[in-house]
């Protein structure tokens, strides 16, 4: 699987289609604008929710959910990349995020 840092992901800008697994109440609390929340409780049953052309930046917390989710997306044939570290290592770089 493959994988990236928090800081290659931001350089890359708006255009990085990040997909955040995090359960909704913590993506209510913090979050990285712009991401799509798909919950891994119900990742399985939301797969039409994921982009379907590109590569898909794949987030949790701290990088253990996105990588089970980047690895299920790889299985269903996509391009997806683990970030590694997640929103907490993000947040330690002081990139931005948006908050409740």
């Amino acid at each position: 699987m493959k994988s990236i840092s928090v800081k290659e992901l931001a350089a890359m800008g708006q255009d990085a289609a990040i997909v955040d697994v995090r359960e909704d109440d913590e993506y209510a609390d913090v979050r990285v604008a712009g991401t799509k929340s798909i919950p891994l409780s119900r990742f399985a049953q939301s797969l039409a929710e994921v982009p379907a052309s590109g590569t898909v930046y794949v987030m949790c917390a701290a990088g253990g959910r996105s990588a089970q989710a980047a690895a299920y997306l790889e299985d269903q044939g996509y391009d997806a990349v683990n970030v590694a570290g997640g929103i907490n290592e993000w947040q330690l770089d002081g990139l931005p995020v948006v908050r409740r």
